[in-house]
């Protein structure tokens, strides 16, 4: 008999919950504590992940400096176009509101953080950190990762000298990444779990929620690529039906297994074959893993607001621009995490004080939404490519490829 995947025992353990919220929600509102497990252990990757992969990413390739005059082109790429994706699904989330009804509640996981309301010259103020071990503490990601920016810097800037703390980082990222293989063994019975209380405490109205949460996601998805992927193909003067051969496998491998590792390999070769150098492929793509993350951000920021909505918690549009910041800043360099954007969002969540049981209660549809952005992330990184080789004035003239 075949090994059931993860991805299957969520499903498993979503629907379990779902039929124990439905029939017998006296028994599923008491499953609270399994839910709030998952979540505690969830919360504690966030703050050693990020600076791990951050301090590592920044001071560990020295990809930029050495390639100088490409990597500033594509981190330029890189960031506008993931900008354009969060403020997308930012107008989406608003404009078709998918959480409104469900009512989520704060639960035992979020009860140590406090409650605060802060003026925009406070909110500057406070994305500065005191002291990086209260930040950790605390779970204040934008804190950590404004911290962590700068001490990678310091690192890259050190050199030789900090090569241990570097590789210390290292390490500690691929730790934290095990770490979360083994947290994510929890993942059906703390969906389960929170999949029951909910449906249990809120009835039917969660799953219509997260059905709109879906359907819109993946209509901004769709958007984004024809909208903005299109404008930039029309703009920069790809070749649409040749960059569309180059582009459609990695993509549907990227669809069909949710994972962006499986498409790489073909990635590389097939934008070769295109006809971008071999040096800018190299440099691109692997940097887009970690910085050009499309469909990822257009799903956090369509997930937070939408988990702000679900709670009946009303968000001010400065406080929303200043979640997109913090988003925009925390889904760099940890695309090998599995479920990055779960961790991404529950740092985020945790942050502006949003309900954790989101977090639970998005899991048990992830999977369906992670083939949308996976793909679209693939995508995104083979067009910046392209764009980085026309900006060198590289003419993409190769045979088509098959």
């Amino acid at each position: 008999m075949k090994r059931l995947s993860l991805t299957v025992w969520i499903f498993i353990g979503m629907a379990v919950g779902i039929a124990l919220g439905l029939f017998v929600p006296n028994v599923a509102v008491k499953l609270a504590p399994l839910s709030n497990i998952f979540l505690r252990l969830i919360k504690s990757i966030i703050a050693p992940l990020i600076f791990g992969t951050l301090v590592y990413g920044i001071a560990g390739s020295g990809n930029v400096k050495a390639m100088g005059r490409i990597g500033v082109k594509a981190i330029l790429y890189f960031e506008a176009v993931t900008t354009v994706a969060l403020f997308l699904g930012l107008g989406f989330v608003n404009f078709v509101k998918p959480g409104v009804g469900m009512k989520l509640e704060r639960s035992a996981a979020d009860a140590a953080l406090p409650q605060t309301s802060m003026s925009l010259g406070s909110v500057l103020e406070h994305t500065f950190p005191v002291s990086i071990i209260d930040s950790m503490a605390r779970g204040e990601v934008l804190q950590i990762v404004v911290f962590t920016f700068l001490f990678g810097a310091a690192c890259a800037a050190v050199g030789a000298k900090a090569r241990p703390v570097v590789e210390f980082a290292e390490s500690l990222a691929e730790v934290m990444f095990r770490y979360t293989k083994y947290v994510m063994y929890l993942a059906p019975i703390g969906v389960g779990a929170a999949m029951a209380v909910t449906v249990g405490g809120k009835g039917f109205a969660v799953l219509v929620g997260l059905g709109k949460l879906v359907l819109t996601m993946y209509a901004a998805q769709i958007v984004f690529v024809v909208g903005v992927l299109g404008a930039v193909i029309a703009l920069v003067r790809i070749p649409v039906r040749r960059f569309v051969a180059a582009a459609r496998e990695p993509f549907l491998i990227a669809f069909s297994t949710a994972s962006s590792e499986a498409a790489l390999p073909r990635a590389l070769e097939n934008m070769e074959r295109f006809g971008v150098p071999k040096h800018i492929v190299a440099f691109v793509i692997p940097t887009g893993y970690s910085f050009n993350l499309d469909g990822s951000t257009l799903y956090l920021s369509l997930a937070s607001v939408f988990v702000a909505q679900a709670a009946g918690i009303e968000m001010s549009l400065g406080q929303q621009l200043l979640m997109m910041l913090t988003l925009m800043l925390t889904s760099k360099g940890v695309a090998g995490v599995p479920r990055a954007s779960l961790v991404i969002l529950a740092g985020t969540l945790a942050s502006f004080r949003l309900p954790m049981e989101g977090v639970a209660v998005l899991l048990g549809i992830d999977a369906a939404m992670d083939m949308a952005r996976t793909s679209v992330n693939v995508l995104g990184n083979c067009l910046a490519t392209a764009v980085v080789a026309k900006w060198e004035g590289v003419t993409t003239v190769e045979a088509p490829v098959h």
